[in-house]
């Protein structure tokens, strides 16, 4: 094993500091690692290996080339969100076949679960809990191919038995996108209606078969009842006969209007009675992913309610809170995936919690002198500038502390925010509620 390819979609600075980590201690052992990145810039200090940055719409062949092209030995995808796994799980059929194994889920199962009706119906059959909907066909909506008169109404009886409010999201995409409240039949009815437009206007002056415009209101859509609570995510990481489970990350409140992924604080550390109740949910998510076959990484979002796990999402892919996990764990996925893509063993169960990790919002343009002070007051694993689709969200900042050092670790962040405004009130206030509880 002289080189391992790492497949990438987003900028690498969101696996920041593990993925370094991982590439050095493959250097430390004379491999070389390689980044095949479509998005984001990356330096030394990122990816400290080889770096080749492709085409946003490169296709699957021709990632699977470039990557045979350098010489891979073995690859591993640590691609997000769902629809660059879905390129990177079609990269490793191609890879396979030339003798580069691939870890990642194979393109069959990991075409379920970026299928959110797919996935609700493998959570059902699994016994899992899901919130109860319908799936709504754009094509029949529009009375595209088979004319189906009663399928609006049909739908509108569906909501009222699941009863509002409803959430509604695109079948495929990930990251809160596309994602609208339905608060009355009035609303569904809009909602509706911005699918068939979408339809009329796509064909005026066009083939009846020509391509429907991208965006929300044109696509397949899973519309659910809406389900209050915690919202919390887990990522198991493995293969079949040996999968890990991460700690359970805390993302933020579920409710009738979407949020924005990293709108709210975000952590791990003890909460015994979720904790304990988690366990069974554990079990069964594992099975399905023996019965899947995932190999690498899963993350699955959940509300947490009434004291029960309710299942939203099966992303087959790292997750967005895979740091969090990480570091509350004193585990590495990263090194994991680079042990799997090595032929090497990997150890399955249960991850134990090792201490807090908080991750926060930080603003804009935090000034570097702050952030050293920051790190001088506290542990911290990562600060760096949040990019999603191009698009800044300021900075995001990491911390870790051990249980028993809540108290200090709010004196010092008081301190910090006193001298220099940060963090800001808001989120010292939130980080004060969660440590003194």
């Amino acid at each position: 094993m002289r080189k391992i390819a790492f497949l990438r979609s987003v900028g690498i600075r969101r696996a920041d500091p593990y993925v370094q980590r991982a590439v050095r201690a493959l250097a430390a052992e004379g491999i070389e690692a390689g980044l095949f990145h479509t998005s984001g810039a990356a330096g030394d200090e990122d990816f400290p290996g080889h770096r080749q940055r492709l085409d946003r719409a490169v296709t699957p062949r021709e990632l699977a080339d470039a990557v045979a092209a350098w010489g891979a030995d073995a690859a591993v995808s640590i691609s997000l969100p769902c629809e660059n796994a879905l390129r990177d799980a079609a990269a490793k059929a191609f890879l396979d076949a030339e003798g580069i194994p691939t870890v990642m889920t194979p393109l069959a199962a990991t075409m379920l679960l970026v299928d959110k009706w797919e996935t609700k119906r493998l959570c059902e059959r699994a016994g899992l809990p899901v919130p109860e909907g319908f799936r709504v066909d754009s094509d029949l909506l529009a009375g595209r191919g088979l004319a189906v008169p009663g399928y609006r109404d049909a739908l509108r009886v569906r909501a009222e038995q699941t009863g509002y409010p409803l959430m509604a999201k695109p079948v495929w995409d990930s990251t809160s996108m596309g994602i609208r409240a339905l608060r009355s039949p009035v609303e569904l009815d809009a909602y509706l209606d911005a699918h068939l437009d979408a339809h009329i206007d796509a064909h005026i002056g066009a083939r009846i078969d020509a391509p429907l415009p991208p965006g929300p209101a044109a696509v397949s859509a899973v519309v659910e009842q809406v389900v209050e609570g915690d919202l919390c995510s887990v990522d198991i990481v493995g293969r079949p006969g040996a999968y890990t489970v991460l700690p359970l990350c805390w993302t933020g409140r579920a409710g009738a209007e979407p949020v924005f992924t990293f709108a709210d604080l975000r952590w791990c550390g003890p909460r015994e009675e979720a904790d304990a109740a988690f366990g069974e949910v554990a079990r069964t998510l594992v099975d399905l992913c023996e019965s899947l076959g995932v190999y690498g990484s899963v993350n699955v979002d959940m509300v947490h309610t009434g004291g029960r796990f309710v299942i939203l999402e099966v992303n087959p892919r790292i997750g967005g809170a895979t740091t969090l996990s990480c570091a509350a764990s004193g585990t590495n996925t990263f090194t994991s995936l680079a042990r799997m893509a090595r032929g090497l063993p990997v150890t399955g169960g249960t991850a134990r919690r090792a201490g807090w990790a908080i991750e926060f919002l930080a603003g804009d343009g935090v000034p570097p002198e702050v952030v050293a002070e920051l790190r001088r007051s506290v542990s911290v694993v990562t600060a760096h500038e949040l990019v999603i689709d191009g698009a800044s969200h300021g900075d995001i900042v990491v911390i870790t502390l051990a249980e028993g050092e809540e108290e200090r670790t709010v004196k010092a962040l008081t301190e910090l925010h006193e001298a220099t405004g940060f963090p800001a009130a808001g989120v010292l206030g939130k980080i004060s509620s969660l440590l003194n509880r």
